[in-house]
This record gives structure tokens, C-alpha cells and sequence, in this order.
């Protein structure tokens, strides 16, 4: 496992610890006969505005939390896990910002659910990996769009979503487009690639490179130009040659060992 991936408890816990408090938030609402709805997200409204922190907390049924429930255990725990320096801020901004663009374009009803929350994190994943280019990532990000890529149908005011069991395509819009803004605004700098080689730097000029010099546009190796000399150039002798007079004094070759003693 490289050193960017590290498993800790939160790969884990995260996702239980939000899974477990919309599950607790639906127990209440049956045990204490509460009606949440009321409390999501209602557009363009004053009293509206507080779906935007409490919408993704508030189910309808039984169905609809269990079909929010899985996707938010895989998402969450892939985010955690491969993007964990980045994970809170983007579940918290996420929705936020994708609970107030439901409540500026959404449909005057009550919009409820966690599916808005889903859609950012599928969006965040999916782009973010692509925008790395780093291989795990980009496997990951197919790996998401193959498994949840259905979901982008629902971002449409198709009839299907429209009719009587309502779904608030506005809040997945919402989400799709939070999740891609949270990609472009959070960097990884620990995923960019370590430049090794010279060709390899952006501002790389081939027309420069020595090597690159023998081959042409069609990739063809040719020789390089040969220079011309300067006939007009001065040759320099091979020789040295000084002016001024150079004494040169013979010394006699004396050993400088002792004559032995008799």
C-alpha cells in the first residue's frame, strides 16, 4: 500500500457514525410520532433556509433511507480513505452548498433526504480522481462511475422522478454540480506526479534539447548540421611561443647520498 493510503478507524467510523444518526433521526421521528418534514428544505422561503443544514438528516419512509444508507456507507468510507485530508470539508460544504442550490432552484415542496449529499460525493470522487491523473485515483473514479453512472439520469426533470413518488432531481443537480466545484477548489498537492526527467517539465522546449535535435517532425533520426569553418579565421600555431628571452641554466646531477666511512 503506497504511503498516501493509510487505513485508520474514521474509514470506518465515519460512515457508520453518519449512517447510524439518520438512522436514529427516523427512530425518533416514529417512536415520538415527530414530523421532520417540515423541517427540510422548502424554496425560497424564510423558514425554508433551515433545510439547508437539516434536509440530509430527514427521510420519508422506510425505503428511502435504506436506499441513501448504502451508497453513503461506500462513498463515504472512499472518500475517507483516499481523500481524507479533504473529507469534512467536503461533506460539510457539500451540503451546505448543495442544500442552497435546491433552495434557490427546487420545485415549491419540501426537499428531504440525503441523496443531495450522495451526488456531491459522487461528484467529488469521480472528477477529482480524473483531475489527479494519478492511477489509483482515476481507477477509483471509473470504478464509481461504473458502478453508480445510473445516478446521472437523475438530475433531469424526467417524468419518472416528476409523478406521484416525487424525487427532487434539483437536490442531486445541486449536489452534482457542489461535488464538481469542491474538486477544482480542494488541490492535492501529494498526488501530482515527481518530474524525473527534463522532458518532462511544462515549460520543456524540444527545438533546445540536444538529443531531440537528430530527429525530424516525421520522428526520422538524422545528423546534425555540420558547421562550417571559418576560413577567414587566424590559425593559431601548434606550437608556444614567448617574447621574451628564456635563460636556461645546466645544473649537474649530484646524488645527495653520504660516501661510506672506512
Amino acid at each position: 500500500m503506497e504511503k498516501h493510503f493509510k487505513f485508520t478507524n474514521s474509514v470506518i467510523g465515519l460512515p457508520l457514525f453518519f449512517v447510524v444518526l439518520l438512522w436514529f433521526v427516523f427512530w425518533l421521528e416514529i417512536r415520538f410520532d415527530f414530523d421532520f418534514v417540515q423541517n427540510g428544505i422548502y424554496p425560497r422561503t424564510f423558514s425554508g433556509l433551515q433545510g439547508v443544514f437539516l434536509s440530509p438528516f430527514i427521510h420519508a419512509d422506510m425505503e428511502h433511507l435504506y436506499n441513501n444508507s448504502i451508497p453513503l456507507l461506500i462513498l463515504l468510507a472512499a472518500l475517507q480513505f483516499f481523500y481524507a485530508d479533504q473529507s469534512i470539508k467536503v461533506i460539510g460544504y457539500g451540503i451546505l452548498i448543495s442544500g442552497f442550490i435546491t433552495w434557490i432552484i427546487g420545485r415549491d415542496n419540501y426537499h428531504i433526504g440525503a441523496s443531495g449529499l450522495i451526488y456531491v460525493l459522487f461528484s467529488f470522487v469521480f472528477f477529482k480522481g480524473i483531475q489527479t491523473k494519478y492511477n489509483r485515483l482515476v481507477a477509483l473514479s471509473l470504478a464509481v462511475i461504473v458502478v453508480y453512472g445510473g445516478l446521472v439520469w437523475y438530475v433531469f426533470p424526467i417524468p419518472e422522478i416528476t409523478g406521484n413518488k416525487s424525487i427532487s432531481w434539483e437536490g442531486h443537480l445541486g449536489g452534482l454540480l457542489t461535488g464538481f466545484f469542491l474538486s477544482l477548489l480542494y488541490k492535492t498537492p501529494e498526488y501530482k506526479k515527481v518530474i524525473k526527467y527534463d522532458w518532462e517539465h511544462p515549460d520543456f522546449d524540444a527545438a533546445e534539447d540536444k538529443f531531440m535535435q537528430r530527429f525530424d517532425t516525421d520522428g526520422n533520426f538524422v545528423n546534425l548540421p555540420v558547421i562550417e569553418e571559418d576560413l577567414n579565421r587566424e590559425e593559431l600555431p601548434s606550437y608556444f611561443t614567448s617574447s621574451f628571452p628564456v635563460k636556461y641554466e645546466i645544473a649537474i646531477n649530484k646524488k645527495n647520498e653520504s660516501k661510506p666511512e672506512f
